[in-house]
């Protein structure tokens, strides 16, 4: 699992997840801004797992989730929120905390690949 796709509105936040990812190893293979690229890319793109935003500009990233569960592609969500969006499947899926830590992330994407 090297190549990741991440979900993200805060083109800051992107950047030092991607940052982060490089650090421990990951790939970004792509990136989306909003929930209409980020559908788009989630069909078009290959890519072992992804890492959603909860929260798009105010709109929730589930209709990405239940895309991404479709295809079979594992991920986590990042969110200041603390929990996975209502409407989640119920998963073992890791949510990371924002902020976060280099240490939480690789923890997190540990989990991911063992689920």
């Amino acid at each position: 699992m090297k190549d990741i796709f991440i979900v993200e509105d805060d083109a800051l936040i992107a950047m030092l997840l991607e940052d982060m990812l490089s650090d421990l190893g990951y790939r970004v293979c792509a990136t989306a801004p909003d929930l209409e690229r980020a559908l788009a890319a989630a069909k078009d793109t290959e890519f072992d797992a992804a890492i959603l935003d909860v929260s798009l500009a105010g709109r929730s990233s589930l209709p990405v989730a239940k895309l991404l569960d479709e295809r079979g592609k594992p991920y986590l969500y990042a969110t200041g929120y603390g929990s996975a969006p209502e409407g989640s499947t119920p998963s073992t899926l890791p949510v990371l905390r924002k902020p976060f830590q280099l240490s939480e992330l690789e923890q997190a994407m540990k989990l991911l690949a063992e689920a």
